[in-house]
């Protein structure tokens, strides 16, 4: 029997509480992606935005954060084929494709650390956007995201 939110709600059902806990806070949307413009496919870099806090992962100024970072990623319900441009573990694009969150995962584990010590999130594996320069980025295109 499913009783927890994520198994029986849509993402279009969710309440913005319900929607805001699915984050895992592993920081890996903040990283830098490449489009081949050809293929569509999205190639993640270890190349962090500046403002995210590289220890919890979090965005100190994630309400506002589009008045910071204009191009930041808001994700909704309705993203379609845009979820590409997450990870593959992450529980937004997880549930859209109709799949279970891992264990690891805070609201399966209980454990909001759980992210960190499973490896999944970006602790100490990135670099900030303010020491990469932008014609620079592609030499940064990392294979430990997906």
């Amino acid at each position: 029997m499913k009783n927890n939110f994520w198994e029986v709600l849509t993402l279009e059902e969710m309440t913005r509480t319900q929607w805001e806990s699915l984050c895992d806070n592993c920081g890996r949307c903040c990283l830098h992606k490449i489009e081949d413009e050809d293929t569509e496919e999205i190639y993640f870099t270890d190349v962090a935005c500046q403002y995210l806090d590289v220890e919890t992962c979090q965005c100190p100024h994630y309400e506002m954060r589009q008045s910071f970072v204009p191009d930041c990623l808001t994700i909704y319900p309705d993203w379609g084929k845009k979820f590409n441009w997450l990870p593959a573990s992450c529980a937004y694009r997880l549930l859209s494709e109709g799949k279970p969150l891992f264990d690891w995962h805070p609201l399966i584990s209980g454990n909001v650390d759980s992210v960190h010590l499973a490896g999944i999130s970006v602790r100490g594996r990135t670099f900030s956007d303010e020491e990469v320069a932008a014609e620079d980025i592609y030499k940064h295109v990392i294979t430990w995201v997906d």
